[in-house]
């Protein structure tokens, strides 16, 4: 009697999930208009040979709901990287809405056709809400990770947010996506690490600045974040990018990196 609950209870619980899923695939605008174009050089008026960045993932790498050029993560980091440094910061692009995972090897050989210096990645919200299995899309992003620094690029992951604080979430979903997001992000991490790369734990660096102020954070969609939301995230990521940067070596350990 107790296991027929018990089971009934999960069918339940598997069948309202499912419904919200599509639920917010409802709510959740088709990408109809991509983002603005990102590609190019940055702060051309430094001297000295350019660095050549690029940016790898999914919508939020590719900046899904910036209105402008200048709102998109690759040019938000960019722009600071080119400032700090005191190089022009050449910017490529392989990021595309939609993109998981098993998307990176693809991304990641147009990536290397520009031989970049440095890469940062942002993937793994699909893999959760479109119930991949997990160690699989952390093993993808740490091949990926592994084939980049094989070609002696430096590389950046922001780690999987804490899907939590996506407002069009509701219980039981929001905890499930909690949870995937967590135990993904931990996956990648691990991952990225063994390869060579430098994690930057995006769930506690971001997500209390996008739990406490939702409306301005987040864009129309309430999925994806405003050109706000990437601002604070190109401000959380970028004293890792800079120290990974000072690490490897590319900026020199005594250079200045408060030049604006």
């Amino acid at each position: 009697m107790v296991f027929g609950v018990v089971v009934a209870v999960l069918a339940g619980t598997v069948v309202v999930i499912v419904g919200q899923a599509r639920g917010v695939q409802r709510v959740v605008p088709v990408a109809m208009r991509p983002p603005p174009r990102a590609e190019g050089l940055i702060g051309a008026r430094f001297p000295g040979p350019p660095l050549t960045m690029t940016i790898l993932g999914d919508s939020f790498a590719a900046g899904y709901g910036a209105g402008r050029r200048r709102e998109t993560p690759g040019v938000l980091l960019g722009t600071a990287v080119a400032r700090r440094t005191g190089r022009p910061v050449r910017l490529r692009q392989p990021a595309f809405v939609g993109a998981m995972s098993s998307d990176l090897p693809h991304q990641v050989r147009a990536a290397l056709a520009h031989e970049p210096d440095l890469a940062v990645i942002f993937v793994g919200g699909n893999d959760v809400t479109r119930f991949a299995p997990l160690r699989a899309a952390a093993r993808q992003l740490g091949d990926a990770v592994g084939r980049l620094r094989a070609a002696g690029c430096h590389v950046v992951v922001g780690t999987c947010p804490d899907l939590r604080v996506l407002p069009p979430l509701r219980p039981p979903l929001r905890w499930l996506a909690s949870v995937r997001s967590r135990r993904l992000a931990a996956a990648q991490t691990a991952e990225v690490e063994a390869a060579g790369g430098h994690p930057i734990a995006l769930a506690a660096l971001l997500n209390p600045f996008f739990e406490a102020d939702p409306a301005r954070m987040f864009g129309a969609d309430r999925f994806h974040p405003s050109p706000d939301g990437y601002a604070r995230m190109a401000a959380v990521c970028l004293p890792p990018i800079l120290a990974a940067l000072r690490a490897e070596g590319v900026i020199p350990p005594g250079c200045p990196t408060g030049r604006r």
